[in-house]
């Protein structure tokens, strides 16, 4: 399975500094929950944001086109071709791939399964979800969490794509 696993704000806000710019503990338990002792595929800045510390019991693999690029506890990639066949030689891992946006646009054509946590309010920021094709995919459960902070009332969601 190949995957994608955001949270966005209404108007399409997934990053803002490298970081997230929401704190909710329950979607950080959903993103663990789904990324746990899987392939974990992000961008360099998205790594980067991360203080460039792995993220515990995955498989962190970090996808750039700087070719002297380290990142000590994760697997550094060039390509999508090298990320698939990372991916491949590790069918009992699904690859979870959680940002940022280039990464997204990159495996839009082969992701078959979307983990979204769909925030209630618009946040500023400046990265946002890059546009999917929506009608590829079927919803098949949404689980609504109510917030004190209307705004950060939040919606998860898992998406799968049609045949």
């Amino acid at each position: 399975m190949i995957a994608y696993v955001w949270a966005q704000a209404s108007n399409g806000t997934i990053g803002r500094d490298g970081t997230l710019p929401w704190h909710l503990p329950d979607d950080l338990q959903f993103f663990k929950q789904k990324t746990l002792g899987q392939l974990t595929l992000m961008g360099r800045t998205t790594y980067d944001g991360l203080r460039k510390r792995p993220l515990p019991n995955r498989t962190n693999v970090v996808l750039t086109r700087r070719l002297d690029y380290t990142a000590p506890g994760a697997v550094v990639v060039h390509s999508k071709a090298e990320a698939l066949a990372l991916a491949a030689a590790h069918p009992e891992q699904d690859l979870m791939i959680v940002g940022g946006a280039q990464v997204f646009t990159l495996f839009a054509d082969v992701v078959d399964t979307l983990y979204v946590t769909r925030l209630a309010g618009e946040v500023s920021g400046d990265v946002v979800m890059p546009p999917l094709d929506w009608d590829a995919f079927e919803r098949v459960s949404a689980r609504l969490v109510p917030n004190d902070d209307p705004a950060l009332a939040h919606t998860f969601e898992t998406w799968q794509r049609r045949n």
